[in-house]
């Protein structure tokens, strides 16, 4: 039997005093709405591009660069925002790659170490979120999983962006309620990912 670590099978909910202490600096400017587009094959393009320049400044620092989140997945209607997952040994010394990454134009926006250590930085056109993760961090094995299974089975993919859809709309007068609100349909698609990952043992 197929078996994840309860961290892994179970969402990370963190308090609303940790998420309000997480943020560092202005908030990004694209957080103040939503808008869901239709795939564009050139998000692969724009992670690749990201990508290189990453591997450029922090080298061996990387233990693996992963292209998550919607734009990772073909035909999935998504913000066109590219979600990067960057795994090194150790987060919480950020000299070690901060300064590397401002040289490139990227700021600090959120510092959760509560969170398996996260760190959150966006590019200068806040077009790309670049998540930093510790190597044993299992919320990058959640993003794997997750990519990996809508881009499988398109019946899930097609319900997460009817889903996404119809939220924008509603969350419009309050963007930051979109993801808090997506958290019912990611659920369930989960479910179906564990469970399947069970029968095939």
């Amino acid at each position: 039997m197929a078996e994840y670590p309860q961290e892994v099978t179970q969402r990370f909910h963190g308090t609303p005093e940790q998420m309000a202490a997480a943020l560092v600096g202005k908030p990004p400017r694209k957080w103040q709405s939503i808008v869901v587009e239709d795939y564009d094959p050139a998000w692969v393009d724009r992670f690749a591009a990201a990508s290189s320049l990453l591997n450029k400044v922090l080298g061996d620092l990387i233990i693996s660069v992963e292209h998550v989140g919607s734009t990772s997945v073909p035909g999935l209607a998504a913000k066109a925002i590219i979600d990067i997952d960057l795994l090194i040994e150790d987060t919480t010394d950020e000299s070690r790659y901060i300064p590397a990454l401002e040289r490139l134009g990227y700021r600090l926006v959120l510092r959760e170490p509560w969170w398996h250590g996260h760190r959150m930085l966006v590019s200068p056109a806040e077009d790309v979120n670049l998540h930093v993760w510790p190597q044993d961090a299992p919320e990058p094995v959640r993003h794997r999983l997750f990519r990996d299974w809508l881009r499988s089975h398109p019946e899930d993919r097609e319900l997460y962006a009817t889903t996404k859809r119809r939220l924008a709309r509603d969350t419009a007068h309050q963007p930051s309620d979109y993801s808090l609100a997506k958290n019912d349909v990611i659920d369930d698609i989960y479910a179906r990912i564990f469970a399947a990952a069970s029968e095939e043992g």
